[in-house]
């Protein structure tokens, strides 16, 4: 799909995807926060088809948009959990029903576009459109993306555009995310942790470069709803796959990169809230890091099944 595309060497998201005020509905990165299903997963490779067939602005259609089944297909690009039957040792054992891999995927898919068709308030934050079919039937394959932000609160819902860049308000996501696999193998909490540790490094660049970024819990919570479990397990798994690492304070690339400056208000509340959290801060120094783009080159799953091996082997050996 890249290939025959436009080949973009980013993928541009919108901020409103990750990040919400205090007084708002849950982002819907946060509201797709779950341990099953594909939906998180779904929506940023649609976003993904979309940038590689449309420039700037340009309005998302499902006429150009890949087939629902068959090779090269949204069925071919999502990546699904098989059920593992643990007597057998083997993925999708024999059931009463008659079930294939492509019927997984199939159901996995469905379930997907029913997740991102109802979030928030009134579906004011969906992130698709179903059109409903005769009966209690939906057509699944004539499926409308929306922006980050959902589909709002007017008759007319805000169909999804590729974005401009703008500081603070769009975040880059290198190709190699979703060419070598990441996108597939990564956690949802902990796709979620990489994209914000992403935006305040791009956002930030001087801080990112001189001592790292890093989020208070108050920050942490109010704009982004990630809990501490999941945003510290995240970290702790994306240090292991080399795409963020401990910051190493003193680099000199900020030198030549100063920090942006935006005039808007509510920008200036964000970046005080990330950066100087109030006289509560000073009861803990948090972890700082950075991140690290050139470990998205690695193939996706090789590294992580060798990340996962190295833990198990270290488990038995504390085990004794």
């Amino acid at each position: 799909m890249w290939e025959a595309g436009r080949k973009p060497t980013t993928i541009r998201l919108r901020r409103e995807l990750l990040i919400s005020a205090p007084e708002d509905p849950a982002p819907a990165l946060t509201q797709l926060l779950r341990p099953r299903g594909v939906a998180l997963r779904f929506y940023l490779l649609a976003v993904f088809e979309a940038q590689c067939r449309l420039m700037d602005n340009e309005e998302w259609t499902g006429n150009s948009s890949p087939p629902f089944k068959g090779p090269g297909s949204w069925a071919d690009f999502v990546a699904i959990d098989g059920a593992f039957d643990q007597p057998s040792n083997a993925y999708m054992p024999s059931t009463r029903t008659d079930r294939d891999i492509q019927t997984l995927r199939m159901q996995q898919i469905h379930g997907a576009l029913r997740t991102l068709e109802t979030l928030g308030p009134d579906d004011q934050r969906a992130l698709v459109e179903v059109p409903k079919a005769k009966g209690h039937g939906r057509k699944y394959a004539a499926f409308s993306l929306m922006q980050e932000g959902g589909r709002g609160d007017t008759q007319t819902p805000k169909r999804y555009t590729v974005p401009r860049a703008r500081w603070n308000m769009t975040i880059d996501v290198p190709t190699d995310f979703f060419l070598r696999g990441w996108v597939q193998v990564l956690q949802p909490s902990e796709v979620a942790t990489w994209l914000v540790l992403q935006w305040l490094a791009q956002t930030m660049p001087r801080k990112h470069d001189e001592s790292g970024v890093y989020l208070y819990a108050d920050t942490r919570n109010n704009y982004f709803r990630l809990r501490r479990d999941s945003y510290e397990d995240a970290c702790n798994r994306l240090l292991e796959f080399g795409l963020v690492r401990y910051a190493r304070p003193g680099r000199t690339v900020a030198e030549s990169s100063p920090e942006p400056q935006s005039s808007s208000g509510v920008n200036a509340a964000l970046a005080a809230a990330f950066f100087n959290p109030g006289p509560r801060a000073d009861r803990y120094e948090p972890d700082r890091y950075q991140v690290t783009d050139e470990g998205l080159a690695q193939d996706a799953v090789e590294k992580c099944l060798k990340e996962a091996l190295l833990r198990n082997r270290a488990l038995v050996r504390r085990r004794g």
